[in-house]
């Protein structure tokens, strides 16, 4: 059975820290539950865990996300709504999505070696930097009135390489700042801020559009980017642990981290969860057809808008309600289960035919994902060694990225030959079938204990 070691914890940045077990509930030597444990009873024992928040290193950097989760989505409605504008073409959108996508895959997989290779602050430092600076280029093209669809798509493609290059860094990161049994409650803080973010920022955006204008969006989001700068500033420093992981950051230590994966089954296994969950199971390609036809009673604008709400939702609530599952120390177990629940509900959602039922199955599957989400990202961190993280990291990247996309082919393709709601609930049924034949076949995942 694979046990993950406790990860260390930079007290530098923590001198608070002394007795961790007094402060996140841990039993003592002589047993006896920590305050925490003692005072999480009743209705608390079911909202959000915030031990991590504890340590003053991961606060920074949790803090900074919470404005730049907004601040982001500001930029990602911007970006499409100006291209439409110049062009009045929906494929020109389509186009300049590809061109963020390939240099995001191609960085995501760098930058998760050069982040096992360098003090990752370092690494936050430049590439948060060189966000910033891309956003405000946003604004300077947008204020002066370039109309260039070309130079939005480099800006795009720019953007895109230096968030490749910062996520792995970031995400691996968290496993110096917190202890390896707070990593699920972590993965849950981060998630359900930025599924925040998705709900709340092209809502904002939506209603800043007509008061400001579409240039002042880039601008917030080029202030909103200082704030996570000055966060990682403050920051302590975290060099590689090993002299031999500071070499190198080429192609070769890219390949070197897919060979770590092939040899390590349950981070080969986790992936595999996500990429079943995410291809059989995302349905959103047929969300306007949905839309269109089986709730077009309903009023066509508000079940599309309902439908690509719902499961960003679903993830905020199970954020919330994260200390009903963030202590469960099966890691493996919970990946299962949750995707098996994700599927369970996209079928439910494909055989309704009442909009209401529908996004509430689509919530429930929001649920079911962060509980997936935060598992896989806890296992990722413990599983892997410290100077194979960013690596694991920058896969978990194009994972979380590539799925979905393949899944816009799949869903689209299955649901113009079949019927949508068809494909919906032929895809959860595939979801559940292929988890479960995974765990079968496969023990090391459901097996996987922190």
């Amino acid at each position: 059975m694979y046990r993950a070691a406790r990860t260390s914890v930079d007290t530098s940045e923590s001198s608070t820290e002394s007795n961790p077990a007094a402060q996140d509930g841990t039993p003592g030597p002589d047993g006896t539950p920590g305050p925490e444990r003692a005072e999480r009873r009743g209705w608390r024992r079911w909202t959000m865990d915030t031990r991590p928040l504890r340590r003053p290193a991961y606060r920074r950097l949790w803090s900074s996300t919470i404005v730049t989760a907004v601040g982001s989505q500001l930029t990602a409605v911007a970006v499409p709504k100006q291209i439409y504008d110049i062009t009045g073409s929906s494929a020109w959108v389509g186009y300049a999505s590809l061109a963020g996508l390939v240099p995001l895959v191609v960085f995501a997989l760098w930058g998760g070696a050069i982040a096992d290779s360098m003090d990752r602050r370092k690494l936050l430092l430049i590439t948060n930097s060189g966000i910033a600076v891309t956003s405000l280029l946003f604004w300077i093209q947008a204020a002066t009135g370039l109309d260039s669809v070309l130079v939005l798509m480099a800006l795009l493609a720019l953007q895109q390489a230096f968030f490749g290059l910062n996520s792995p860094a970031r995400n691996a990161s968290i496993a110096r700042l917190v202890p390896a049994d707070e990593l699920p409650a972590a993965n849950a803080l981060g998630s359900t801020v930025m599924q925040t973010g998705l709900v709340a920022g092209p809502l904002l955006a939506g209603a800043l559009i007509p008061v400001i204008g579409l240039p002042e969006l880039y601008l917030i989001d080029a202030l909103a980017l200082c704030v996570t700068v000055w966060a990682v500033v403050r920051l302590p420093a975290l060099p590689p642990l090993t002299e031999a992981a500071s070499q190198r950051a080429g192609w070769r230590e890219v390949a070197a981290g897919f060979r770590y994966i092939s040899v390590h089954k349950v981070l080969l296994l986790s992936f595999l969860a996500d990429i079943i969950a995410m291809v059989f199971g995302m349905p959103r390609a047929l969300f306007p057809q949905l839309a269109a036809q089986t709730y077009a009673p309903y009023g066509e604008g508000l079940a599309l808008g309902l439908l690509f709400a719902a499961i960003p939702i679903g993830a905020v609530i199970g954020g919330l309600l994260s200390g009903t599952f963030s202590r469960a120390r099966r890691h493996g177990l919970m990946v299962i289960v949750a995707v098996a629940a994700w599927g369970a509900a996209i079928t439910g959602f494909g055989l309704s035919t009442s909009l209401w039922v529908a996004v509430a199955f689509l919530a429930a599957a929001g649920v079911a994902d962060m509980v997936s989400m935060v598992f896989r990202g806890a296992i990722l961190l413990s599983a892997a060694t410290d100077e194979m993280r960013g690596r694991m990291q920058g896969v978990f990247t194009v994972v979380v990225v590539g799925g979905p996309r393949l899944a816009d082919v799949l869903h689209g393709t299955v649901g113009s030959a079949l019927g949508a709601r068809a494909a919906v609930a032929g895809g959860g049924l595939l979801v559940i079938a292929a988890v479960l034949g995974l765990a079968a076949a496969t023990p090391a995942l459901r097996r996987y204990t922190i």
